[in-house]
């Protein structure tokens, strides 16, 4: 996957915007104004294609021990974000379907005026 796609991907989803809160180089994805997935952009220009994503704790643990491309969450609270390394490891269904299950967590918990609010978008 290259760093087009996963923007695309991000992007097409359902009451999704794009920002960088913090630095110039940290791409945020946001669902009604919620994070759900980070890039360094400064790492992908060096090769490294990592994305953050959002994820339930348990499948977290499971998947740190099945993935060695998988991690606790740089700069992230370690028990809900993973940080992926996209590679040979890593493929591109599954990285989709993590970003789909960070996407989905996330409007899980949003406020049920949000959820309202994303239904109609």
């Amino acid at each position: 996957m290259n760093i087009e796609q996963l923007h695309q991907y991000c992007i097409s989803k359902k009451g999704v915007t794009e920002e960088f809160p913090f630095d110039e180089v940290t791409l945020v994805f946001k669902v009604m104004g919620k994070v759900f997935a980070l890039v360094g952009l400064d790492k992908w220009e060096k090769g490294e294609s990592k994305i953050n994503l959002k994820c339930d704790p348990e499948r977290a643990e499971e998947l740190r021990g099945e993935y060695d491309s998988i991690n606790p969450g740089y700069h992230m609270n370690k028990k809900h974000w993973n940080t992926i390394t996209l590679n040979d490891d890593v493929s591109d269904k599954l990285a989709f379907e993590l970003i789909d299950h960070s996407y989905d967590l996330v409007v899980k918990g949003l406020t049920k005026k949000l959820k309202e609010e994303l239904k109609t978008l």
